[in-house]
C-alpha cells in the first residue's frame, strides 16, 4: 500500500501537547476551544475523544468525559473510554460472519462473541493527522484486507468538529476494494456533572426510541425481535432518571446488570435525527445526540470497576453513560435487519453528534 504523506496545517485555535508514549512512540494530544467556551481534545493514539469541557453555571468548567491523563491509560483501558470503535462496533454472535458466501472468522473475546472487533480493536492502534483546522481534526487509519477477520483495504478517516454552536459531531468516512462489515461508532462515557462527580443515576434521560432489541441471555445477543419499551423499564419516550427503574424486577435489565441494549430509532426522515436528551442533574447541562444511522445502544456503565481514571478520579459502578450509534448488534447474521455492509468502491459516510446547551 502506498505511503500517504499528510501536512499538519498549524491553527491559531488547536493547541497541540505531547500524550505521553505508548511502544516507543509519542503520542500527541490535540485542543480545540470554541467562542462560548467549550474545549475538545482528541488524541491520535486510537483517535480517543479525551475529554470535553463545557462551562458550568458556578464559573467553572466541567468535563463531560471520562478518560486517563495520558495515552498509556488507553492502551490496558477495559471500558473503551472514548476510544473509536473499528471495523465494527458492538457483537458479532459466535464471533463469525458470511458475506457473499465467504464465511469469515474473528477473535472470540467476549462470552464466545466478537465485542467491538476484538482484541486489535482501532482504538490501540495510532492514527494518521490527516488536516487540523481551528476547530477540527482528521485522522486516517488503513485497515488491510484480513485485519481481525474482516475482508478487504478499508481506508477510513474520522473527522472530530467542535462548532460555535457547542456540538461535538463525529464524522467517519472510508471506502474499501472488497465487500466489508463497516459499523463503526465512539464509545465515550458521558456524566454532565462532570467526569469526576460520581454516579449518573440522577441524570435525566428522554430516548426518541420506541423498540428496543431484547437478548437472549447474558452473552448479550439480540434475539431479532424489535420489543416496544411501552409499559417496560425500558421506556425513556418520556423523561425519567436513569435510576429510576434500573433496578427493577425485569429479566432484560437483570441479564445485563442494567441498561446495556440497542434501541432503535423512531426515524421520522433522512439524515441528522435527534435521538437522545439527557440532563445532569447538578449542573444542569443539557446533551442532545443525532445520528443518520438506525439504532444505538444506550449502556449505564454497569460494569466499571474502580478504573483509575485522569485527575485522580476512580470510576465506579454508573459514573457514565454511553449513546454508541450503530446499527443493530449481530444484524450481519440476521436477515431481516438492515445490514451494515459496505460495497466494494462504494463511501461507509456517517456523522454522529453531541450538542450541549449551558
Amino acid at each position: 500500500m502506498a505511503l500517504l504523506l499528510f501536512v499538519i496545517k498549524e491553527s491559531e485555535g488547536m493547541n497541540r501537547t505531547a500524550f505521553g508514549t505508548v511502544e516507543g512512540r509519542k503520542a500527541q494530544l490535540y485542543s480545540f476551544s470554541n467562542a462560548n467556551g467549550m474545549e475538545m481534545t482528541v488524541c491520535d493514539y486510537g483517535a480517543h475523544l479525551v475529554s470535553v469541557k463545557v462551562p458550568a453555571g458556578d464559573g467553572s468548567r466541567k468535563d463531560m468525559v471520562l478518560g486517563y491523563d495520558d495515552a498509556a491509560g488507553y492502551v490496558t483501558d477495559p471500558c473503551h473510554l472514548g476510544a473509536t470503535i473499528g471495523r465494527n462496533g458492538n457483537r458479532i454472535a459466535n464471533a463469525a460472519f458470511e458475506l457473499n458466501g465467504v464465511k469469515y472468522q474473528l477473535a472470540a473475546n467476549e462470552n464466545g462473541n466478537n465485542l467491538h472487533s476484538g482484541p486489535d480493536g482501532y482504538e490501540y492502534r495510532f492514527w494518521e493527522v490527516k488536516e487540523v483546522t481551528d476547530q477540527a481534526i482528521t485522522l486516517h487509519l488503513d485497515s488491510p484486507d484480513k485485519d481481525q477477520g474482516f475482508p478487504g483495504n478499508f481506508a477510513v478517516d474520522v473527522t472530530y468538529t467542535l462548532t460555535d454552536d457547542n456540538q461535538v459531531a463525529i464524522h467517519y468516512c472510508g471506502t474499501c476494494d472488497a465487500d466489508t462489515v463497516a459499523n463503526m461508532t465512539n464509545h465515550s462515557y458521558f456524566n454532565l456533572n462532570g467526569h469526576d462527580s460520581g454516579d449518573v443515576l440522577n441524570h435525566t434521560v428522554c430516548l426518541k426510541a420506541g423498540h428496543f432489541s431484547p437478548v437472549a441471555d447474558s452473552k448479550s445477543i439480540p434475539t431479532g425481535e424489535h420489543a416496544p419499551v411501552a409499559g417496560t423499564p425500558m421506556d425513556f419516550t418520556k423523561e425519567k432518571t436513569i435510576g429510576q427503574e434500573i433496578g427493577a424486577d425485569f429479566e432484560q435489565l437483570k441479564l445485563t446488570g442494567g441498561y446495556d441494549h440497542n434501541f432503535i430509532i423512531d426515524k421520522t426522515e433522512d439524515g441528522q435525527q435527534l435521538f437522545a436528551i439527557v440532563k445532569g442533574d447538578q449542573t444542569g447541562i443539557v446533551m442532545e445526540a443525532y445520528t443518520d444511522l438506525p439504532a444505538f445502544q444506550f449502556y449505564t456503565g454497569n460494569f466499571i470497576d474502580n478504573v483509575k481514571g485522569k485527575e485522580g478520579a476512580v470510576y465506579t459502578n454508573r459514573t457514565g453513560f454511553c449513546l454508541e450509534s450503530q446499527y443493530i448488534p449481530n444484524a450481519i447474521n440476521e436477515e431481516k435487519e438492515e445490514k451494515p455492509v459496505l460495497k466494494a468502491g462504494e463511501t461507509y459516510d456517517t456523522t454522529t453528534t453531541y450538542k450541549f446547551i449551558f
